[in-house]
């Protein structure tokens, strides 16, 4: 349904192994990805983000997220500067079970959510199934006994 594209997930997977510790978070834009029902949903975390400065858009099967997160302004030295600073984007591959033409998208308490719904023919479906106390007969399907000519 989905396929998330992260083009350092490789260079994040050799910090791994290698135990070399990061003062970043591994990305600026945490994501939470669900389905809910007839939706799929996905979270992510933008805290500090100013509202005008996400865009969500779609291209073919490909959902692009950017966001932009600046420094406080002001003049001070910092102590310990973690948070995550700058444009930050996450590109996610979406299966063709989605609408990406009824996308919704939702910020609020510094979340973005968006919301898809799953196309109509992708939903689960009962199948039923026929059934009857009778044989059912095909014709054609068994040769009948004839008698044979003499032969001479």
């Amino acid at each position: 349904m989905l396929l998330n594209h992260d083009p350092f997930d490789t260079f994040r997977a050799l910090e791994r192994l290698t135990g070399a510790a990061r003062q970043q978070a591994a990305s600026g834009m945490p994501m939470d990805a669900y389905r809910a029902g007839d939706h799929f949903v996905a979270s992510f975390d933008l805290p500090g983000v100013d509202p005008g400065s996400i865009d969500v858009s779609v291209e073919g099967n490909a959902l692009t997220v950017t966001a932009a997160r600046t420094a406080p302004s002001g003049d001070g030295d910092y102590l310990v500067a973690e948070r995550p600073r700058g444009r930050y984007s996450r590109q996610l591959v979406l299966g063709r079970d989605l609408d990406s033409d009824q996308l919704h998208a939702s910020y609020t308490d510094g979340v973005l959510t968006l919301t898809i719904p799953v196309v109509e023919k992708a939903k689960p479906r009962r199948i039923e199934i026929e059934h009857g106390g009778a044989a059912t007969t095909i014709e054609g399907a068994r040769p009948e006994h004839s008698e044979e000519a003499p032969t001479s």
